[in-house]
């Protein structure tokens, strides 16, 4: 009996897909959007469970940074044990090199702020650079979205290091906490679909439109997140087949 319990109670766990939010401004657009579901607590963030195109989706605001990043996607994976991740969210893009409100659909991470004195820094950049599985979706995407690179790192983009990042990976945007996302995702062997919008750009001679300025991030977060969340019910009718 106390078996038949607790298997009953995985199943009231278990969610076939988790959408992670990471950033404060992010999570806020979310709830924006449903104010009025039934909002639980985590050690990480908050959390809530909705119907959308007919499927059970867990929404958890992850927390900003790779260490909030990898640990909530952890806590994720196994609480509720999705078949796949969403991790739906802002990225800064490099002026000239990409649109402001573009959404990259990510197929490779890196984290670029590792320094290794003692030995090979680019050895332990390639340690945490995970290339995502989507062979599994159709050639045609919602929303117009491209494929592409998105580097990590605990800061924002500094002008200085575009010239050395475009030249290294040919980096095009840059987050916070989706190569995180990603490395914990892989090595757990659950499918992940990291959607970044451009919420602003950065240039090397003007600097970030947003640095100093949070009303011009929280305008293009507001945007983007309403983009991605227009969008989700497709991409959840196209990663739970």
């Amino acid at each position: 009996m106390k078996l038949l319990l607790f298997l009953f109670a995985l199943t009231l766990q278990a969610a076939p897909v988790v959408v992670l939010i990471s950033a404060d401004a992010e999570w806020r657009e979310v709830l924006k959007r449903w104010p009025n579901e039934r909002i639980e607590k985590t050690p990480y963030g908050e959390t809530f469970e909705k119907s959308i195109a007919g499927e059970r989706v867990r929404f958890l605001h992850g927390g900003w940074g790779k260490v909030a990043a990898a640990g909530s996607t952890q806590y994720a994976l196994t609480r509720w044990k999705p078949r796949v991740v969403l991790n739906l969210g802002t990225c800064g893009g490099m002026e000239g090199r990409i649109e402001r409100f573009a959404t990259i659909l990510v197929e490779r991470t890196l984290v670029y702020d590792i320094v290794e004195m003692m030995g090979d820094s680019q050895e332990a950049i390639n340690h945490y650079t995970t290339k995502l599985d989507l062979n599994f979706l159709p050639a045609e995407l919602p929303g117009g979205v491209r494929k592409g690179l998105l580097i990590s790192a605990d800061r924002d983009l500094a002008p200085e290091q575009i010239p050395q990042l475009v030249q290294r990976y040919q980096a095009t945007a840059v987050d916070w906490e989706t190569a995180a996302i990603a490395y914990v995702a892989r090595r757990n062997g659950v499918r992940l679909i990291a959607l970044r919008g451009v919420s602003d750009l950065v240039s090397e001679k003007a600097g970030g439109e947003a640095y100093g300025n949070l009303g011009v991030f929280a305008s293009g977060t507001a945007r983007v997140m309403h983009d991605l969340l227009e969008q989700l019910p497709a991409w959840i009718r196209l990663v739970v087949r």
